[in-house]
């Protein structure tokens, strides 16, 4: 409790009752957790407090989650982001972690499952150390895992946090097959790999799509059909 107490949460929700329910939730999990009822007030409210973490609605009155969330990445603010959200549909979570969500719920939620991916989230840490690296891929694409960078086709484009932890996972395994279990319970640091979730393929095919020469037709994250994922270095 007393480590828990240290991390600052917003969570940006316009239903009252709602909002304080997901406050009183992580309180009670030991967080210190301010609430913002409006996008532009919570944006204002990121900019000048800087939170560890925020509880992130999508759809608000002035600024969407989606806005607030790209702004946030486009100005550098870091905080890690859960969005948790009625929007449930395959392409509105796609669209959360491309803008740089660090992970997505959906409502009806369990309060318990939420604290839990907070948690998850702030046990993160320890997989952001490490020295800066630089990946050299096929096609001349250059992944600088420090900066979060991806170099291709004479543009830059942002790496996600978890998308560079996933990256980083599966080059260091690359001698085996990793399953989604795996990265479950390293790279999400859930307790249990028995979760009912689409969010690792979804975050596959983002990767993807920076990473690899032809992301129609992957060749360094391979599918290993019924197993998982494996990395593939180039000849």
């Amino acid at each position: 409790m007393t480590e828990t107490t240290q991390h600052q949460i917003l969570i940006v929700e316009d239903e009252a009752t709602l909002a304080q329910g997901v406050r009183d939730a992580l309180q009670y999990g030991g967080y210190n957790a301010q609430i913002a009822t409006d996008g532009q007030q919570a944006l204002e409210m990121i900019r000048r407090e800087k939170p560890d973490l925020i509880v992130l609605d999508l759809m608000l009155p002035s600024l969407s989650g989606l806005e607030i969330l790209a702004t946030m990445r486009a100005e550098g603010l870091r905080s890690r982001v859960v969005i948790l959200t009625a929007l449930a549909d395959e392409e509105d979570i796609l669209r959360g972690f491309q803008a740089g969500a660090d992970d997505y719920l959906t409502k009806p939620f369990s309060p318990r499952e939420l604290v839990a991916r907070v948690e998850a989230q702030f046990r993160r840490v320890e997989m952001d150390a490490g020295p800066p690296e630089m990946l050299e891929l096929p096609g001349d694409i250059k992944v600088d895992l420090a900066r979060l960078e991806v170099h291709r086709d004479g543009k830059l484009e942002a790496l996600t946090p978890r998308e560079a932890d996933i990256l980083k996972y599966l080059i260091r395994h690359r001698d085996r097959v990793v399953t989604r279990g795996d990265l479950l319970i390293d790279v999400w640091h859930y307790q249990s790999a028995n979760v009912e979730t689409r969010t690792v393929d979804i975050h596959i095919v983002g990767l993807r799509r920076k990473v690899e020469p032809d992301p129609a037709n992957p060749s360094l994250i391979q599918t290993v059909r019924g197993k998982g994922y494996r990395w593939h270095d180039s000849d």
